[in-house]
C-alpha cells in the first residue's frame, strides 16, 4: 500500500506528540531517580538534570536503617497479597453469579452494580459507616473494606458470558453443582480475565494511600505510602528550623524513599503490561 506524503507527515507529527508526552511523564521519575543518588549539594544548586552528580548512595542507607520502612513494606506486601486474594473470591462470586441466566432480577443486580461506578456513598458517609462497624484502625477494615469493585465484576461477568454455553449445559447434564461448574470449567477457562483483574487490584492495593492514611493510627499498621508520607511530613516540620544542610540532606532522603515505595511495582509493570492490555479489550469487546 502507497501512504501518501500528508500521511507520512501526519504520522511523523503524531510520533513526535507521543515521544514528547512520553519523556514529560518519564522524566519527574528520572529526576527523582538521578537526584537520590547524587550529592545533596547538587541537587540544591540545580545541577541535577538527567545525570547523577558526585554519586553517593548515603540516603539510601540512611533510608534502609529506618525500621519504619521494614514495617511499611511488611504491611503493603501482607496488604497486597491478602487483599487480592479477598478481591479475586468476591469478584469471582459476584460475577460468576450476575453471568448466570437463571438469576432472578439479574438485570437489576447488574444495572444497580454498575451505577456503583458513577454515584458513590461519599467519603463522609463512607468513613461513618466504617466507624459504626467499628472498624477503624484494624486490617480487617483494609483488607475487607475495599474487597470487591464494580468495574472489575462487570470486566469478568463479560468474560464469563463468552463462554460456549453448550460446556456449561453438558456438565450440568452430567450432574455438575454450580460450584462444580465455577471451578472446573469457568476458572480455568479465565485465567488470562483473572490475572488481568488480579493485577488491577494488586496494583491499587500497592499504592493504597488514602483511606489507609484517615483509618489507621497505629503506625505498625501503616503501609510503605502512608510511611513515606509521614517521613516527609515529619521532615518538612524539622526544616522549620532553618538547618539548611540538614533540609538539603532530607531533600535526598526524600527522593531516595520516593524510589525504594515505587520501585517493585516499576521493575515487574513491563512483564504485566500485556494483561493491562489485555484487559481494556476484554472490557471493549464484551462489555
Amino acid at each position: 500500500m502507497i501512504i501518501g506524503k500528508s500521511t507520512k507527515v501526519y504520522q511523523v507529527l503524531i510520533n513526535m506528540i507521543a515521544g514528547l508526552i512520553a519523556c514529560l511523564t518519564i522524566y519527574p521519575f528520572i529526576y527523582v531517580l538521578m537526584s537520590s543518588i547524587s550529592s545533596p549539594d547538587m541537587v540544591a544548586a540545580g545541577k541535577v538534570l538527567l545525570l547523577p552528580k558526585e554519586i553517593t548512595f548515603a540516603a539510601y542507607q540512611k533510608v534502609f536503617e529506618q525500621k519504619e520502612i521494614w514495617i511499611g513494606y511488611g504491611n503493603t506486601i501482607f496488604y497486597t497479597a491478602y487483599g487480592t486474594m479477598v478481591n479475586l473470591f468476591l469478584t469471582t462470586c459476584g460475577a460468576y453469579a450476575l453471568s448466570r441466566k437463571e438469576l432472578r432480577g439479574r438485570t437489576f443486580f447488574t444495572i444497580f452494580i454498575a451505577l456503583t461506578m458513577w454515584f458513590k456513598p461519599g467519603m463522609i458517609p463512607q468513613y461513618l459507616n466504617y466507624k459504626e462497624l467499628g472498624l477503624l484502625d484494624t486490617r480487617t477494615l483494609i483488607v475487607w473494606g475495599f474487597g470487591i469493585d464494580a468495574f472489575n465484576v462487570i470486566l469478568l461477568r463479560s468474560f464469563f458470558e463468552s463462554v460456549p454455553k453448550s460446556i456449561d449445559e453438558a456438565a450440568r447434564i452430567d450432574g455438575a453443582s454450580q460450584f462444580q461448574v465455577l471451578t472446573k470449567i469457568y476458572l480455568p477457562l479465565s485465567k488470562a480475565a483473572l490475572a488481568t483483574v488480579g493485577l488491577f487490584y494488586a496494583v491499587s492495593r500497592w499504592n493504597g494511600y488514602f483511606w489507609a492514611m484517615i483509618t489507621l493510627r497505629d503506625s505498625n499498621k501503616y503501609p510503605l505510602q502512608v510511611v513515606l508520607k509521614s517521613f516527609i511530613a515529619k521532615m518538612s516540620d524539622e526544616v522549620n528550623g532553618i538547618d539548611v544542610v540538614s533540609e538539603l540532606s532530607q531533600q535526598t532522603f526524600i527522593y531516595a524513599t520516593i524510589v525504594v515505595a515505587v520501585l517493585p511495582i516499576v521493575m515487574i509493570y513491563p512483564y504485566i503490561q500485556k494483561y493491562f492490555v489485555k484487559g481494556v479489550m476484554i472490557g471493549s469487546l464484551k462489555g
